[in-house]
C-alpha cells in the first residue's frame, strides 16, 4: 500500500495513525518532496475512477492565482487540469491511498480508508 501525503495535512495524520492502528504495511511519498508524474496522476486517477478536477484543491491560494474556478471541466481541458498538478502538487487532494491491489481512495475518512484494507 502506499498513501500520498503532506506531513503538515490533519487528515494525513489521522490516516497514517488509523493504518498503523490496523497494522498495515505501507509505503509513504511525500509528494510535495517527490511530486508525481503526468503518467502517475493518470494511473492513479484511473484507479480513482475520478477526474483531475475531483482531486484538485480549488480552495489553495495557488488555484485562485491560476483562475482554476473558471476552468472548463471537461476532457479538452483534462490535460490542463493534469498540468497544473504536476506543476503545482499542492494542489492534490490529500491523503491518497493505493492499495497492492490496485485500488485507490483519497482518505479524506475512515470509511474511505477502511475501504481499502
Amino acid at each position: 500500500m502506499e498513501i500520498w501525503i503532506n506531513p503538515a495535512c490533519s487528515k494525513c495524520a489521522s490516516a497514517l495513525s488509523l493504518l498503523d492502528g490496523e497494522g498495515v504495511e505501507y509505503t509513504v511519498r511525500e509528494y510535495l518532496k517527490e511530486p508525481p508524474s503526468a503518467d502517475e496522476l493518470e494511473e492513479v486517477l484511473r484507479r480513482l475512477e475520478l477526474e483531475p478536477w475531483d482531486i484538485t484543491r480549488t480552495g489553495e491560494e495557488q488555484a485562485r492565482r491560476l483562475g482554476m474556478a473558471d476552468w472548463p471541466r471537461d476532457a479538452g481541458s483534462r490535460e490542463r487540469w493534469i498540468g497544473a498538478l504536476v506543476e503545482h502538487p499542492v494542489l492534490i487532494q490529500r491523503p491518497i491511498v493505493t492499495a497492492d491491489d490496485g485500488t485507490a481512495v483519497v482518505g479524506r475518512s475512515e470509511e474511505a480508508l477502511r475501504s481499502v484494507l
